[in-house]
This record gives C-alpha cells, sequence and structure tokens, in this order.
C-alpha cells in the first residue's frame, strides 16, 4: 500500500519533471518507468550474482564485463555532465539492443529514449528514484498506480487496479501448475501473471532453499525463493512460454512487460490487443481458442461495444454488447476443456435479468462447471470504485452439480476510501474453506461457506447472487418494558418543564 511520505516523494518526483519543462504526464510516467527499470536491473542483477555465490549456479547476465559502467550502481554516483551522456548515449541503447534482444519486451523497448534534457533534472530524478522503496513486495506496482492516477483515468471504463491480496486469493484457489499455459485476456499492469509466478516459486521451493537477503537501500530482509523442486523443462516452460497477457493501452503493457522479467520471466507474451475483437482471433489463433489450461482476470466492467466490433464466435455464446459478459464468454473459449479461471465480475453479472445475463450464467451452470462464487464486500476497489463484485471460478466443461459460495465480509482493510489495515479478514477462511470444502457437509447456509444444488439454482432462474440462497440469522433481544420507558419519558419531560421555568424567571 501506497503511504502518504512515498505520495509525497513522488509528488515531488513529478514537480521536478514539470520544473524541468517536462509537461505531458505520460511522457513523465515513461521517463519514470525507464529510470526505474534501470534500477531494478541493477538489483536483480547484484541479488543473481548473490545467488551465484550461495548456489553455485550460474545466470544470464544483464552487463557484460564491458557494460558495467551501465549499471544503476555505478553511474548515480556521476555528475551531471557525465550522467546525461552516458545514460542517453549508451544506458537507453542498451536497454533497446543487448537487455530485451530476442524477446517480446523488445516492441516496448525498441523505441525507449530519454526525453530528459537538463543534466541536472536527471541528477535529482536518479536520486529521488533511489529512494523508493522498490524492493518492498510490489511497491512498485503501487508506484505504477499512484502515478496513472496523475493521468486522471483510474477507474474510467472500468479500469483500476486490483488489490494484491485480492489477486492472491485467486492464485491460491486455483493452485496453478509450472506446466499450465496461464493468460489474462486484459492483463494491466500484469498482477495476476506476477502472481501466479511468486506462487509457483513459493510452492516449489523447499525450506532450505529459502534464502534470506537485507535489501542494501533499506534495510528489509526479504526471503529469495529459488524454486529448487522445478526441473529444468518447468523453468524454460515458466522463462518462455508459461504466461501471456493482452490489453489495449501500450503503458499499462510496457509495465506489465517489465514486472514480469523483473520476477524471472525473461520472454513474457505480452501484447498489444482488443481481445474482444475479430482481429485477436485473426492474429493468435492458438491462444483466441482453447490455448489456456488458467486463465485470471478483472475484465473492465462498465464498456460497451458495437456489434460489428465483437467477433462473431462471441456473439454466438452471448448476444450483448457488454463489456463484462462478452469477457467470460471470451474466457470460456480460450480455455481448453479442462481448463480453469477464476474471474471478478460486477454483480450485475451474479443476478442482471437481461436475456443476456441469463444466457451467460445458463451456459456457466449447464455446459460447464461452475465451481464457486466468491461474494467481496463493495469497498476492494476503493478509492476508485465502490462497485459490489464478486468472484467467479469455473472449469471449461463438465457439468455444474452444486457450486459453493462463500461471504468475504473484510479483507483485513477497511472499506472506505483510506483503505487502512483492520483486524478483520476473511480471506484466509474463505481459503481454507475452500480446500476443505464438502458438498454433503457444508449445508448451514447460515454460515460464510455453504453449497447450493446445481438444480435449486436452475428453479431460481440462474440467479447466482449470493443473497438468494444466503439465510441470516436472527437473535432476539429483550427490550425494555413499556411502563419502564413511558416512566423515563415522563421524567425527561418533567425536567424540561422544570429547566423552561427557570429560563422564564432568568429572563424575567
Amino acid at each position: 500500500m501506497i503511504t502518504g511520505d512515498l505520495k509525497r516523494r513522488v509528488d515531488a518526483l513529478w514537480t521536478e519533471f514539470w520544473q524541468g519543462g517536462i509537461t505531458n504526464p505520460l511522457t513523465v510516467i515513461e521517463q519514470i518507468t525507464f529510470l526505474m527499470y534501470a534500477r531494478l536491473l541493477d538489483i536483480n542483477e547484484a541479488r543473481d550474482e548473490n545467488r551465484q555465490k550461495r548456489s553455485g549456479k550460474p545466470f544470464t547476465r544483464r552487463f557484460k564485463e564491458d557494460e558495467q559502467h551501465l549499471r544503476w550502481s555505478q553511474f548515480r554516483h556521476l555528475g551531471s555532465d557525465q550522467m546525461l551522456p552516458l545514460v542517453r548515449d549508451q544506458v537507453f541503447p542498451h536497454f533497446r539492443s543487448t537487455v530485451a534482444s530476442g524477446t517480446a519486451f523488445a516492441e516496448f523497448m525498441k523505441d525507449a529514449q530519454l526525453m530528459i534534457q537538463k543534466p541536472g533534472l536527471l541528477v535529482k530524478a536518479v536520486n529521488m528514484i533511489h529512494e523508493l522503496p522498490l524492493t518492498e513486495g510490489d511497491t512498485k506496482g503501487d508506484l505504477y498506480e499512484y502515478l496513472l492516477s496523475k493521468l486522471t483515468t483510474a477507474g474510467i471504463n472500468g479500469q483500476f487496479r486490483t488489490p494484491r491480496h485480492i489477486i492472491r486469493l485467486m492464485v491460491d484457489l486455483l493452485e496453478p501448475k509450472p506446466t499450465d499455459v496461464v493468460g489474462d485476456p486484459s492483463c494491466g499492469t500484469g498482477g495476476f501473471l506476477v502472481s501466479v509466478m511468486e506462487y509457483l516459486l513459493e510452492t516449489y521451493t523447499s525450506p532450505e532453499a529459502v534464502i534470506e537477503e537485507t535489501d542494501p537501500d533499506t534495510g528489509n530482509v526479504e526471503k529469495i525463493y529459488i524454486g529448487d523442486k522445478l526441473s529444468d523443462e518447468d523453468r524454460a516452460h515458466i522463462r518462455s512460454n508459461m504466461f501471456h497477457g493482452f490489453d489495449f493501452d501500450a503503458t499499462m503493457l510496457r509495465i506489465a512487460a517489465m514486472n514480469l522479467m523483473l520476477h524471472g520471466v525473461d520472454d513474457p507474451d505480452i501484447h498489444y490487443q482488443d481481445t474482444l475483437s475479430t482481429g485477436f482471433t485473426d492474429k493468435y489463433p492458438n491462444q483466441a481458442t482453447e490455448g489456456f489450461d488458467v486463465i485470471l482476470a478483472n475484465p473492465p466492467f462498465k464498456g460497451s461495444l458495437d456489434f460489428e466490433d465483437v467477433h462473431s464466435g462471441l456473439l454466438r455464446q452471448v448476444k450483448t454488447k457488454k463489456t463484462e459478459l462478452l469477457f467470460l464468454a471470451l474466457i470460456l473459449r480460450m480455455l481448453n476443456t479442462g481448463g480453469r479461471s477464476a474471474t471478478i465480475v460486477p454483480d450485475g453479472v451474479l443476478f442482471g435479468s437481461s436475456g443476456a445475463h441469463r444466457q451467460l450464467r445458463q451456459l456457466l451452470v449447464d455446459n460447464n462447471q461452475l465451481e464457486a462464487v466468491i461474494s467481496l464486500p463493495s469497498g476492494v476497489f476503493r478509492p476508485y470504485a465502490g462497485v459490489s463484485t464478486g468472484i467467479l471460478v469455473f472449469t471449461k466443461g463438465g457439468r455444474t452439480d452444486n457450486v459453493f459460495f462463500y461471504d468475504i465480509e473484510a479483507d483485513g482493510l477497511s472499506l472506505d476510501d483510506k483503505r487502512q489495515p483492520v483486524e478483520e479478514n476473511d480471506l484466509d477462511d474463505c481459503l481454507a474453506s475452500w480446500r476443505k470444502r464438502n458438498p454433503a457437509s457444508d449445508t448451514d447456509r447460515k454460515s460464510k461457506a455453504f453449497f447450493v444444488p446445481a438444480a435449486e439454482i436452475r428453479e431460481a432462474g440462474y440467479d447466482l447472487s449470493l443473497n438468494r440462497y444466503k439465510e441470516s440469522s436472527y437473535v432476539q433481544k429483550e427490550g425494555e418494558h413499556p411502563q419502564e420507558v413511558l416512566g423515563r419519558m415522563k421524567e425527561l419531560n418533567d425536567e424540561i418543564s422544570k429547566d423552561i421555568v427557570e429560563l422564564e424567571e432568568m429572563l424575567g
């Protein structure tokens, strides 16, 4: 979570760019992104060097012996007159050639150039970025979110960043394997894909293979997972074939590609593409039709498209202009038979009365295996949106016998715009209930977790809203006797009358 102090530092950095003559917000964000990337490359190089010393395992170097002067830790100490030409004429060309050569990330770095013309501004930017806590969890994702909010686009067209703890819950629900092919048709900054990578490293690392390192900038101790239970084939698959992300926001794609590369995915398949259009199927036929084992997504909620812009195959499944319904149809199309998805949807998808809404829910229940409907509290996406949402977990193909419902009322953060930490948190219980779920015993609809038979859902017109099936428990409270209440009211009236008399005497 981004703190007030971190916001102030980012604001100060933003002000330096504006005062330095760079006033286009998108240009500011891109330049900050490039410099953050330069620093993160050096951090990862240093980590790999330390890991090699401890484990003896070699790694592919980002900087050759004659390129060490291009590392952040080296050039950040230079004076302004030396730093500017080095970064402009050597570091940025290094981005475009050596670092990104042969990878999908090359298409996002091929036009990278330093737009900072004033030597003093570059020195200030480098020093300020060096102070940012880029190694603490997914702080860089929080920084991106805050930077992008300055474009005043966060939340427009249903686009806003998914909280990382909600993403991790969804990943834990699906338990992806290192042999899976994982996709996100609206990947944004790549949060879902990065979380899958983190899950794999944690799951396939034995306790003795966890390395604790002290971050040189912050002094924080960080656990490094080396994935010692992964085979060479698994590692090769993870590095270049496992992760696929699509979006129509080029800035988001650059961030997503960088994010994945810095989490150990050397060649992520990140592409600029409107996945709902005909062009997606034409350009990526394998991914567009039965190419994935796992799909995690939080697609745009509020969009509406013209029929002629939507792929006809999606319209055959559900005839609608609403993007939240079209994305669910797309995900079903993209999954292999037996492939699984966890997707965030607005509550309207769960109980909407239109023909398209009912058609989509019927498709999930009757032609596939709808596994779970998990209700999220309405404040999860604050401060960007207060919309009520849920998580749908489903498998392509098979049949639905019973559906697991869970009512998450708290996620560990306050449900107002401040989103401060609180004690109440249902996420761990939700995951535990899911893992030990049993349709035969989980029948108490007054509890947070319970099953509903598919036959009952059909009888209810395929309504998937939790409140349709959850039973409320009422506790009868003993109230005061009416005579006692009347007695207290008379006492209060007597006191008021006495006060009025005293006030009249004071006024003469």
